[in-house]
């Protein structure tokens, strides 16, 4: 893969030398901080350090996941290049939504939030180093971009407007420095009607809209008045006047509110998830390996059940089927059912309690660890060292497919008699996230707040490193945005 995407041809004369400049068609993203003096002037060393932690952790890579390769970084912003233009918005998209989580937990003059341009065009490759007016369009698609939002040209929506689900405005051909002719741009929004109820009001203006498209997601969020809102309400979208609209599609974020579930229709057949029983017991909560799992903690957990496996396609299935879940979910029926958001998982779990007369819920994040750890207190329930063929995550087993999971069940239990606690698909829980374990419940019940819009992921993915398949692993995302490699399992209060 890296090969495909860092291959250049080069022009040669009739002797076989070189003849010119390496030149190739590429899809380039470029992106910076809004605000970065202020917040160097605010807190120069605690800026930096969080713009270099984002950088290994979140920017580098996913523009690898994407297939793309960092051309360069600046003080406050970054350059990339990209085979395909439709993995350039996605990781455009997946950069910002990520942004919208880790920003979350600060105070809003703390927030670092990027503006990123992706812009289709012919450009001159040195060997560290892009040149040419495709480079310099996405840089003025990025100096337009408002701060939180990705910015397009009509290169990239031509090819990519069949191919993503996603909502797209039209701010016309604008004229950008240095460029002859104008520029088509379109900015990516989180709903195709918004561009139709878009106010023209210059009091309002949309800070941050995109959508997570095809099987990344929706990114519902909008900064609007230093005050971001976790709410897909369109109508509260204003910005530059539209010259047309163009939309695509409908959304993949679920409503906030569950259709009502009703039993599977004739016919159906109700795959209820298998359970397993698990005893009460005392769990030392967290580890020293991440500020996120500290401080380590004694939880008493209560007698519950849990699903022997993560949620299947094939139970999902029978969810859509009784018009209780939307999600159409893709995969063999043996396939942990995956791009579902934590919304996602709570329909299900409303039609099932109803269609079974049980009270199926998301474990607790500490329910959750108590059952990956499976009696154990190692770095992995098989030990202290990743072990080959343990688990389905990236560098954990061969065959590794990189798109998509393994069947439940293709490894081996934990102590519990549970399959994929580790690896395979990011599992939700119940819990709001919070930064630390910092006030903690003690008792194993989820830690919620009245406003979540943040919910916590454990175990990692079939994309995950080992590192983050480890029992005390903690991730989290939005509540109401679908993302690839996502997925849950149920829980039971005994």
């Amino acid at each position: 893969m890296a090969g495909d995407v860092h291959r250049i041809e080069r022009r040669h004369g009739d002797d076989g030398s070189q003849s010119g400049p390496a030149r190739r068609l590429a899809a380039i993203l470029a992106a910076d901080i809004a605000g970065y003096s202020r917040l160097m002037g605010i807190d120069e060393e605690g800026t930096h350090a969080r713009v270099m932690r984002q950088r290994r952790e979140l920017i580098d890579p996913t523009i690898v996941e994407h297939h793309g390769r960092v051309i360069k970084n600046t003080g406050d912003g970054f350059l990339a290049m990209f085979d395909s233009p439709v993995e350039a918005v996605r990781c455009a998209i997946v950069i910002q939504q990520s942004m919208v989580g880790r920003n979350a937990t600060l105070p809003h003059a703390q927030w670092i939030l990027y503006r990123i341009g992706v812009n289709l065009g012919d450009v001159i490759v040195e060997t560290d180093d892009i040149f040419g007016d495709g480079v310099n369009v996405a840089a003025r698609l990025e100096s337009l971009a408002e701060p939180g939002s990705v910015y397009i040209s009509g290169g990239i929506y031509e090819q990519i407007k069949n191919k993503l689900v996603c909502g797209y405005q039209s701010l016309g051909d604008q004229r950008v420095k240095n460029i002859t002719d104008p520029v088509s741009v379109y900015r990516v929004l989180p709903d195709p009607g918004a561009v139709r109820r878009a106010r023209r009001s210059r009091g309002l203006v949309v800070i941050g809209a995109l959508v997570a498209c095809g099987v990344v997601g929706v990114a519902a969020f909008y900064l609007l008045g230093g005050r971001t809102l976790f709410s897909p309400a369109p109508e509260q979208v204003a910005g530059h006047p539209p010259s047309q609209a163009a939309a695509t599609a409908e959304l993949t974020a679920p409503t906030p509110t569950a259709p009502v579930p009703t039993a599977p229709p004739r016919g159906e057949t109700l795959a209820e998830p298998e359970m397993v029983p698990l005893p009460a017991g005392t769990l030392a909560m967290g580890s020293n390996d991440d500020p996120s799992e500290r401080p380590i903690h004694h939880v008493a957990v209560k007698a519950f059940a849990i699903g022997k496996y993560p949620v299947t396609v094939r139970e999902w299935r029978s969810c859509v089927a009784a018009n209780a879940c939307k999600y159409v979910a893709k995969g063999e029926d043996d396939m942990p059912v995956a791009n579902l958001s934590w919304s996602d998982a709570q329909q299900f779990l409303a039609w099932l309690s109803q269609a079974t007369k049980k009270e199926y819920r998301l474990p607790s994040e500490s329910e959750w660890e108590y059952a990956a750890r499976g009696g154990t207190a190692s770095r992995y329930w098989w030990g202290g060292q990743p072990q080959e063929g343990a688990a389905n995550c990236k560098g954990c087993n061969e065959p590794y497919d990189p798109k998509q999971p393994l069947k439940v069940g293709s490894f081996l239990p934990n102590p519990f008699g549970l399959y994929d606690m580790g690896g395979g698909v990011d599992q939700w829980v119940e819990d709001c996230w919070h930064r630390n374990y910092q006030g903690a419940p003690a008792d194993g019940a989820p830690w919620l707040e009245a406003e979540c819009p943040t919910h916590v992921l454990r175990g990692g993915s079939w994309k995950s490193e080992p590192a983050n398949i480890r029992p005390a692993s903690r991730d989290q995302y939005d509540a109401n945005v679908r993302y690839l490699t996502h997925g849950f399992r149920v829980a039971r209060t005994q």
